[in-house]
């Protein structure tokens, strides 16, 4: 890995999470994550199986050192808990460019403050520290949960490509793009993200 790979690999936290890049120290706490739930058997998720947790982290430390994808453990700052990971991927570094995926969370901690808090994290970060122009996701046609998600966070649908990449079972997925403008992020919806974590404020 070279000082020219961008953005550089830093933690970012909040008052509840600490985004850590993901390395081999996670390796425990990952597992015990994918455990909570049986994530793997998900067809729409990218969570690894518990054996292949450590193939998992050479994957994402490979990409890295490319340049594509910077993933991070997503950690309970109280506890030290692994919830997760969450990645910068598909980054296009010319142009400031980042996508949000390969996001994927403990049973016990979906539907809570957690994905809204790091998705803010991981969006403030990319606008105000490192200056992107734009920020994207892409995600399963079939995940009607990951799409609902994107578009609270009020991102626009910028279309879907068809017949686009193998899912984990062998079937083929059409791929549903989002996309959020800097110009976008500062006129409404960093305020909006806000307002979506008060939601949350005082719960677990």
């Amino acid at each position: 890995m070279t000082n020219a790979v961008w953005p550089p690999a830093l933690t970012i936290a909040s008052e509840r999470l600490v985004l850590e890049p993901l390395g081999y120290e996670h390796e425990q706490g990952l597992r015990e994550a994918v455990l909570d739930g049986e994530l793997w058997n998900l067809v729409v998720t990218s969570a690894p199986e518990p054996d292949k947790v450590k193939a998992y982290i050479d994957l994402a430390l490979q990409m890295r050192a490319e340049g594509t994808r910077l993933a991070h453990a997503v950690i309970e700052k109280a506890s030290g808990r692994v919830l997760g990971s969450s990645s910068y991927h598909d980054i296009i570094a010319p142009i400031k460019r980042v996508e949000i995926g390969y996001t994927w969370y403990a049973k016990s901690v979906q539907k809570t403050y957690v994905n809204t808090e790091c998705k803010n994290l991981l969006l403030q970060h990319a606008f105000e520290t490192l200056d992107c122009g734009v920020v994207g996701w892409r995600t399963d046609n079939l995940n009607f949960a990951s799409q609902k998600a994107i578009e609270r966070l009020g991102a626009k649908k910028d279309g879907t490509i068809r017949h686009h990449a193998l899912r984990r079972d062998g079937t083929v997925r059409d791929t549903v793009l989002y996309s959020v403008l800097q110009h976008e992020w500062h006129g409404g919806i960093k305020a909006h993200m806000q307002q979506l974590l008060h939601r949350y404020d005082g719960a677990a």
